[in-house]
């Protein structure tokens, strides 16, 4: 078996790299081709099983929906006196925002433990210069 990391031959029995102890039996991260916001649910193994770059933009979409309630539930603070609003309709608009402030600091702490830190956005502009040099470490390979 090789060595996904160093790339040295290893025993087929072995359940560690001879040569730099690695697990020989672990699945590295693979790019997913479709990622969607309900990904963001999943527990926190699964999660750091994900691709760096996967997470990076479920990160997008969990802070996407994560403004949206947070205007939601500000709308509806600021709503005029004479208008009615239903109680369960502000706690879900409450419980919404911290649903996803909750799911959006779990990406956040493995983020931080991959790349030693959490992006402060994730534009286009990460995400292409990380594309290209993913692209450029294939070429190399």
């Amino acid at each position: 078996m090789i060595c996904s990391y160093c790339e040295t031959e290893n025993k087929e029995v072995a359940s560690h790299c001879d040569f730099c102890g690695a697990p020989l039996k672990k699945q590295r991260p693979r790019m997913k081709e479709f990622l969607y916001l309900d990904q963001c649910e999943l527990p926190f193994r699964e999660l750091s099983s994900f691709h760096t770059y996967d997470l990076l933009i479920l990160l997008r979409l969990v802070r996407e929906e994560r403004t949206k309630a947070y205007n939601l539930m500000r709308s509806l603070l600021k709503a005029p006196e004479g208008v009615l609003i239903d109680s369960e309709t502000l706690i879900f608009s409450e419980s919404e925002y911290r649903r996803y402030t909750a799911r959006m600091k779990v990406i956040e702490g493995i983020l931080v433990d991959r790349m030693g830190y959490k992006p402060k956005r994730v534009d286009d502009k990460l995400l292409m210069s990380l594309q290209v040099k993913m692209e450029k470490a294939k070429r190399k390979q």
